[in-house]
C-alpha cells in the first residue's frame, strides 16, 4: 500500500525511526541517568528529584525486589497516582528484570482482584490511601510482596511528616487497613541500599508493561507491550515533536506537565518515557481534578508540553484562575484519549496562542498511531497522519482496503503495535490480521493527503473522559443485582466528559429505586464507569433471538 501520508509530513521528519537503537528500555533509562545526572527529572509538591537520584532510588528498590526471589519476567503491579514513587517504581521493576502492571488506584476490590489475578502479579507497590482495597482481595490473589508508600515519603523530614499528618488525619484520605507483611516504601529503599542490584538486560521482545484495557471487546485484558514497542513509540513521538521543541528560542530542557495519570498509556509514554529520552523535567500532578490546585502548580513553571484530554482542557478554560497562567513557554498541547472538540480548541488557541494537536492511539499501540502536525495553526478536525514507521489501512468487513474517502475500520501496523493480549491468543486473533495489522474497532476515513478522521465506533465501547467503558462489564455486574431482571448500557453525549454512561433497567423487584441501584454501582465501579443516568423500562428492544439491541436504544436517544 502506498504511504500517501508521507507527502504531508512536516519538513525534517523522516519516514521511519530505528526502533532497534536501544537494547531495551533499561538501556534507554540508564543512558538518561548517565547523560542527565544533574538535571531535574521530576517534581511533585515542590520536591525535585534529579536523574541521578532516580537512578539511585530505582537501583535500591530494584535490588529489594530481586531479594524477594522473583524470577525474571515476574509481574509487579503499581497502584498509585502521580507521585515521585511512581517513576522510581517503574524504573526499579524494569531494571530488576520484571514486567510492570499499571493499576488504576481508584479501582474497586472486584476490578483490582481481576487485574491482579489475570496478570499473575506477585508483588505490588501501592499508596497507603488505596491499601484497604488491596486488603479486601489479597487472599484471593497470588500477591506475596507488598510495598506501601505514603504521600510524604520523599518530601523531606518536616514537610513529609506534615503532609502525611494532613492526608491521614485532617483530610481522612487513608482508610484503616491491615497488611501485616507489607514493607514501607522508605524501608524497602533502605534495605535495598544495603544490597546490590543484579544487572538484567531484557530482550527487546520481552514484556515491559501489561497495560489493561477492554480492547475492542468487553473483558479487561492486558495489552502485552514489549520493550521495543515502547521504545518505538517514544522515538516516534520525539521525531514528531522536534519541529516545535527545537524552534527558537532554544530550550535549556523541556518541561512536561504530567497531569494525566501515569497508569494510563498516554501519560506513560508521552510523559514518563518520552521525558527520559529527552532529559525533560516532568511536573507531576497527583490530583488534576482539583483544577484550582492544578492551576496553582502550573503557575510555578514555564512549561513546554501539556498532554491532556478534551475534558481537562475544557475544565482549565472554565476556571476563574486560568487567565493568570503564563503560556509563553508552551510549544505543544497534545490532545488524545478522546475526541478534541472544536469549540474547546478554539477557546484554547485564543487563550494560549497554541492549538491543541490531536492524536490517536490505543493501549494496544503504545499508544500513538496518528497525530496532527505540531506546526499547525488551526484545528483540522482529524486525528492527523500515521506516525513514522506506521502503516494505517482502512478496511471493510472482509479485511480489504476501501477506496480513499470511504469509511472502514482503522487498522494499524508498526513497531509500536503490541505483541498480543496477555494469555489471550483467542482475543489476539480477533484483532490482528495475517499481515500484522491491529484492527482498532474504530471506523474512519482517510483523505487523499493521508489524514484520518474518525466517524464512528465499530463496537459499543463508551469513551468517558478518555477512559474506555465497556457495556458488557457493566451489564454483567448490574444484572447480578437481585432487583434487576434485565439491563442494557449505552453512551450518551455529555458536555463535560464527552460521553456518559446510561443504563436501561427492567426491574425484577418493583421496589428497586434508582438511588439504591446507583449506590450498588458506586460500590462496584470506579468513578468513570459509574452510570450517570438510570432509566427503568417495562421491556428492552431485542432481536428475534433475544439479544438486547443497544443500537436501538442509542437510536432512540438520537431521534429524541
Amino acid at each position: 500500500m502506498e504511504k500517501i501520508w508521507l507527502k504531508s509530513y512536516p519538513p525534517g521528519v523522516a519516514a521511519d525511526i530505528d526502533a532497534d537503537q536501544y537494547r531495551s528500555l533499561v538501556h534507554l533509562l540508564e543512558e538518561a541517568f548517565h547523560k542527565y545526572t544533574e538535571r531535574k527529572a521530576y517534581v511533585c509538591m515542590d520536591k525535585f528529584m534529579s536523574y541521578g537520584e532516580l537512578d539511585a532510588y530505582s537501583k535500591q528498590l530494584g535490588a529489594w525486589l530481586q531479594s524477594r526471589g522473583l524470577k525474571k519476567g515476574a509481574r509487579v503491579a503499581i497502584m498509585m497516582p502521580n507521585v515521585l514513587q511512581y517513576p522510581i517504581a517503574i524504573a526499579a521493576i524494569l531494571r530488576a528484570g520484571y514486567t510492570v502492571v499499571n493499576v488504576n488506584p481508584l479501582y474497586t476490590p472486584r476490578e483490582l482482584e481481576h487485574q491482579l489475578n489475570d496478570s499473575g502479579s506477585e508483588a505490588i507497590i501501592i499508596l497507603e490511601n488505596f491499601a484497604t482495597t488491596l486488603e479486601a482481595v489479597l487472599g484471593k490473589t497470588a500477591v506475596k510482596h507488598i510495598v506501601v508508600a505514603s504521600m510524604g515519603d520523599l518530601l523531606g523530614g518536616v514537610k513529609g511528616m506534615l503532609v502525611n499528618f494532613v492526608v491521614r488525619n485532617v483530610k481522612k484520605m487513608v482508610p484503616p487497613f491491615s497488611l501485616p507483611n507489607a514493607v514501607r516504601f522508605k524501608r524497602a529503599l533502605a534495605q535495598g541500599g544495603a544490597m546490590k542490584l543484579t544487572p538484567v538486560e531484557p530482550l527487546l521482545s520481552d514484556f515491559a508493561f501489561l497495560q489493561y484495557t477492554g480492547g475492542t471487546t468487553g473483558v479487561s485484558k492486558g495489552a502485552a507491550l514489549t520493550h521495543r514497542n515502547i521504545i518505538a513509540n517514544v522515538l516516534q513521538t520525539e521525531a514528531w515533536s522536534q519541529a516545535a521543541l527545537l524552534k527558537a528560542p532554544a530550550l535549556e530542557s523541556v518541561q512536561i506537565v504530567c497531569a494525566l495519570p501515569l497508569y494510563h498509556i498516554f501519560a506513560l509514554t508521552a510523559c514518563a518515557m518520552f521525558s527520559m529520552r529527552v532529559g525533560a523535567l516532568s511536573i507531576l500532578i497527583p490530583n488534576p481534578r482539583d483544577i484550582g490546585g492544578f492551576i496553582k502548580e502550573l503557575r510555578k513553571y514555564k512549561f513546554n508540553m501539556l498532554p491532556a484530554v478534551n475534558t481537562l482542557y475544557n475544565a482549565l478554560l472554565n476556571h476563574a484562575d486560568f487567565a493568570s497562567l503564563d503560556f509563553s513557554g508552551l510549544r505543544i498541547a497534545n490532545g488524545g484519549g478522546m475526541a478534541v472538540q472544536q469549540a474547546v480548541n478554539d477557546r484554547w488557541m485564543k487563550a494560549t496562542g497554541v492549538p491543541i494537536i490531536e492524536g490517536y492511539g490505543l493501549s494496544e499501540t503504545s499508544p500513538v498511531a496518528t497525530c496532527n502536525r505540531v506546526d499547525i495553526t488551526e484545528f483540522s478536525g482529524t486525528i492527523g497522519l500515521p506516525m513514522p514507521s506506521t502503516d494505517v489501512a482502512i478496511l471493510d468487513d472482509a479485511g480489504q482496503p476501501v477506496p480513499l474517502g470511504q469509511p472502514g475500520e482503522i487498522a494499524i501496523r508498526g513497531p509500536q503495535v503490541m505483541a498480543g493480549y496477555w494469555n489471550r491468543p483467542d482475543e489476539t486473533a480477533k484483532v490482528m490480521t495475517a499481515d500484522g495489522y491491529f484492527k482498532s474497532g474504530d471506523v474512519g476515513i482517510m483523505d487523499e493527503r493521508g489524514y484520518v478522521k474518525i466517524v464512528d465506533r465499530k463496537k459499543d465501547m463508551i469513551l468517558v473522559s478518555g477512559f474506555n467503558v465497556y457495556p458488557n462489564e457493566l451489564e454483567g455486574v448490574i444484572a447480578a443485582h437481585p432487583g434487576v431482571l434485565e439491563c442494557a448500557c449505552i453512551g450518551v453525549p455529555d458536555d463535560y466528559s464527552g460521553e456518559a454512561v446510561k443504563i436501561f433497567v427492567v426491574r425484577k423487584d418493583p421496589a428497586l429505586t434508582s438511588e439504591a441501584l446507583m449506590a450498588y454501582c458506586k460500590e462496584q465501579f470506579t468513578g468513570y464507569k459509574k452510570p450517570k443516568y438510570i432509566e427503568f423500562r417495562d421491556e428492552l428492544p431485542k432481536t428475534n433471538v433475544g439479544k438486547i439491541l443497544r443500537r436501538a436504544l442509542r437510536d432512540e436517544k438520537t431521534a429524541a
